[in-house]
């Protein structure tokens, strides 16, 4: 039987693993943008729990372990990775409920449970993904558990089927084959689960690999640098974590090239990793070059201008008190940011999250935009297809009514808004917002941020690549040249207007050249440039 004080440390273990290898999962990400965010999401999800299960009692229950850490990971759940992570948790609250202990049965159940719900919560489920490696561990445990009780038994032939299946991920997705690795989900999962089995056979806990010096460290960092600044010179507050290669560069190099892009340089180093600080207003700068000197560990990118007037919601509340409903609609959209989150708030948007690609908000993040919406229904907006996940799973913990628009981008949340209706009902807004947004053709210019053989694109570290809908549509040397080209390619026929957003490493001139030659190509349509100020990518482009 598995006590509660044993499964409290097994899934604190498990925390702790996911969150040391969350680089190499990350790095299984096969597509080259820079969002290579699995073993992020994941151990951001898992670490929601961890202070909640630290202050549990040893003489706690399998019930209580499991309840704590299924509500923590339900609200800290990030990406689709996160929120499939803390469907799975569910299982074990629902299949431990009022229970000391756990048998190996009702530990079968609960992976069953979890995969069940997960699978349920996906409208077309993808096999050869986390939930493939999942759903055949828990079919194994659940097979093993009829012919033995014993939990370290059940546990190993779970994992040992996992890790079969996740071998086999590569011939189920064609992206990952050609790629060469497997599911960093599925890898993820096994990590998770591994760690488990191990506390719960009797070894020792997993323990946080990385020990910083308090001066560098996330929760103080931006305080002892940033707080105290009189003037805001440059928009952006920009943190990495560098896991230092075996050939790292010096770091005083990076220091050097930051000090020309920006102010408030911090670079603190010691053997295994570089922390970054850096005021700029061209994060994807600081962020593309900090690739130079290794792996990037949870960059952070924050708007201090809007820090600084207020706006900026935080994060860090354990509830929230939702406001009263003072009109019948209300929005909630994701952006990063200054010139979108004005351009959503311009067009009716009451609250913007601050978040997108390597950014993706929490569900509790998303729940406490929508209590502080004073509507009675609200349309939300995720703008990114790895937060709508996370968005679905905070409308069912709200207290008013929620629509998830299926928005994937920035131009089809803007399109969605400009399909609502003040005066119809919200079958119909519902109905016309989703014919609006699906109408839009969005375009992405960004950069590589590792060398990659992909879609028959020999593909090296900082080439530009242009986006189609989300998929590789080619690489360019040239952000301008990637820019009109991408554009000419998604317009048709009946095309009848181009939004270009430019993000905050692309300059006034260039962006109103690209327009200027737009227009001078294009003139019986309707071309506007919008200074987006978004991170990570150079610009946005969509057509309608």
């Amino acid at each position: 039987m598995i006590k509660g004080s044993v499964l409290k440390n097994a899934f604190i273990s498990a925390a702790n693993s996911i969150a040391n290898e969350r680089v190499s999962v990350d790095e299984l990400n096969v597509f080259p943008v820079p969002d290579g965010d699995t073993g992020t999401n994941m151990s951001m999800t898992m670490g929601n729990a961890l202070a909640e299960l630290k202050n549990l009692r040893d003489s706690c229950t399998v019930s209580s372990v499991a309840e704590v850490t299924a509500s923590a990971l339900l609200r800290g759940a990030r990406g689709n990775s996160g929120v499939i992570l803390s469907l799975i948790f569910r299982g074990f609250k629902k299949a431990f409920k009022d229970k000391a202990e756990a048998s190996a049965a009702d530990f079968a159940e609960a992976l069953s449970i979890g995969v069940e719900s997960a699978y349920q919560s996906i409208m077309k489920p993808t096999e050869g993904t986390i939930l493939t490696v999942a759903r055949v561990a828990a079919e194994t445990a659940q097979d093993a558990a009829l012919k033995t009780q014993d939990v370290n038994e059940v546990l190993s032939k779970a994992l040992s089927a996992a890790d079969d299946a996740l071998k086999k991920t590569p011939e189920q997705l064609p992206a990952l084959k050609k790629a060469g690795v497997v599911d960093a989900g599925g890898k993820g999962f096994i990590i998770i689960l591994t760690a488990i089995s191990d506390v719960i056979s009797g070894k020792k806990a997993v323990k946080a690999k990385e020990k910083q010096p308090k001066k560098i460290t996330t929760e103080n960092f931006s305080t002892a640098v940033g707080d105290f600044d009189e003037e805001i010179n440059f928009t952006y507050c920009t943190e990495m974590l560098i896991k230092k290669e075996p050939d790292s560069r010096d770091s005083k190099k990076l220091r050097a090239y930051l000090e020309t892009i920006g102010d408030c340089v911090v670079v603190v180093e010691d053997d295994d990793i570089i922390k970054v600080h850096v005021h700029t207003n061209n994060p994807g700068k600081a962020i593309e070059k900090g690739l130079e000197f290794g792996s990037i560990n949870l960059p952070k990118i924050e708007n201090m201008r809007l820090q600084h007037d207020g706006k900026k919601k935080s994060t860090d509340k354990a509830g929230f008190t939702p406001v009263k409903p003072e009109k019948e609609y209300g929005f909630v959209a994701v952006a990063a940011g200054y010139g979108l989150e004005a351009v959503f708030k311009d067009i009716g948007v009451d609250i913007v999250v601050s978040g997108g690609q390597t950014m993706n908000p929490s569900t509790d993040d998303i729940l406490g935009a929508i209590f502080s919406c004073p509507a009675e229904t609200v349309f939300v907006m995720p703008n990114n297809k790895n937060i709508i996940m996370a968005a679905e799973q905070a409308a069912k913990l709200a207290d008013r009514r929620v629509c998830v628009l299926q928005t994937r981008t920035i131009p089809q949340g803007m399109s969605a808004m400009f399909g609502f209706d003040p005066d119809a009902d919200f079958n119909t807004n519902r109905t016309e917002m989703t014919k609006a947004f699906e109408k839009v053709s969005t375009g992405l210019v960004t950069f590589a941020a590792r060398d990659s053989d992909f879609d028959n694109h020999k593909i090296k570290q900082g080439d530009i690549l242009a986006l189609e809908e989300n998929k590789l549509s080619f690489v360019e040397d040239d952000v301008h040249k990637a820019a009109y080209k991408l554009t000419k390619k998604l317009i048709s026929g009946d095309s009848q207007f181009i939004t270009i957003i430019y993000g905050a490493d692309v300059s006034e001139s260039d962006s109103e050249k690209l327009l200027s030659q737009l227009e001078n190509k294009y003139q019986n349509l309707e071309v506007s440039m919008i200074n987006g100020g978004q991170p990570i990518y150079y610009y946005i482009i969509s057509v309608e």
